[in-house]
């Protein structure tokens, strides 16, 4: 699967900070063009998890999107999404696989250069750097990592084993993320960028969504 450019995370927590309900937010984004959708809930319990996770998939796919839920693969498999992105310290991507299957898109968050080695030899579709830029949406623990660390990856993937996706996987830089930074990550080889807090930032995601893919396709 070749991964859209842009990745829009819809947090629970920034989405109802900022007076939106994640399907609304959702819905507002694919009307804005986006084609990758990932869910993130760190504070609810699972069943409500499960259950904006399904209302977020019906939207998604009405709209020709693909939905990738964070962290959790059981509750991928129960929505039936497309996907999970998992952290350091969640199930490995291959556990993960186990979970959602082996045509799931799976990506994992990295930091560190050896995070980046080691996530090269799991059965990934992506790896996360970041942050790339200082962000205060998530404490990832790590201090920003830079624009370097977004070519390390995109060389260590170039050169990764072909039984495990070799050069076909991508690079998604998440962190920090502004519409002026967007195009700078993507000229340094990511496939993709991941947005969080500021697609809120007009409180008009549906506009700044396009104004996203519209940065990126330069």
């Amino acid at each position: 699967m070749r991964l859209p450019r842009l990745n829009v995370i819809l947090d629970t927590n920034v989405a109802a900070r900022a007076g939106w309900t994640l399907p609304d937010l959702a819905e507002a984004c694919v009307s804005g063009g986006a084609r990758w959708l990932q869910i993130r809930a760190k504070t609810i319990s699972g069943g409500a998890f499960l259950d904006v996770a399904t209302r977020v998939l019906a939207i998604a796919h009405a709209s020709g999107a693909i939905l990738v839920v964070n962290d959790r693969a059981d509750i991928a498999r129960l929505a039936g999404a497309d996907g999970v992105h998992v952290g350091q310290d969640d199930l490995s991507p291959a556990a993960a696989r186990t979970v959602v299957g082996t045509d799931a898109v799976v990506g994992i968050s990295t930091h560190t250069e050896a995070q980046i080695d080691a996530a090269i030899a799991e059965p990934v579709s992506y790896i996360a750097v970041g942050p790339v830029f200082g962000t205060a949406t998530k404490d990832t623990g790590y201090a920003a990592v830079g624009i370097d660390r977004v070519r390390y990856a995109v060389a260590a993937i170039g050169h990764g084993p072909e039984e495990n996706g070799g050069r076909s996987r991508g690079v998604v830089a998440i962190g920090g993320m502004t519409l002026d930074r967007a195009a700078e990550v993507v000229m340094a080889g990511a496939t993709a960028v991941a947005v969080i807090t500021d697609l809120l930032a007009t409180d008009d995601p549906e506009s700044r969504v396009r104004a996203y893919l519209r940065q990126l396709a330069k």
